[in-house]
C-alpha cells in the first residue's frame, strides 16, 4: 500500500514521531477516525430510530462529564 502526503504534512508527522514511528501514528489516526465515523454512524441510526437528540440534554450530559456543578448540569 502507499498514500500520498503533502511535503508540509510529512514534515510535521517526521517532527512529532521521527522516522521509526510514522507507521504507528499513522495506524493510530486512522483508528481513530474510523472509531469516529462508527460513532456517527451509531447515532444517525439512533436519531433516525428515536428522533433528534435534545440539545439542552446533550450540554447536561457534557457539564457532567467536565464535573460541572451548575444547575443546568443537575436538570438531565
Amino acid at each position: 500500500m502507499s498514500v500520498s502526503l503533502h511535503e508540509g504534512t510529512i514534515a510535521a508527522l517526521k517532527e512529532r514521531t521521527g522516522r521509526r514511528g510514522m507507521s504507528a501514528y499513522v495506524e493510530a489516526l486512522i483508528q481513530r477516525q474510523l472509531e469516529r465515523e462508527r460513532l456517527r454512524e451509531l447515532i444517525e441510526d439512533a436519531e433516525a430510530q428515536h428522533g433528534p437528540v435534545d440539545p439542552a440534554a446533550v450540554e447536561a450530559k457534557r457539564a457532567l462529564l467536565r464535573g460541572d456543578t451548575g444547575g443546568s448540569a443537575n436538570a438531565a
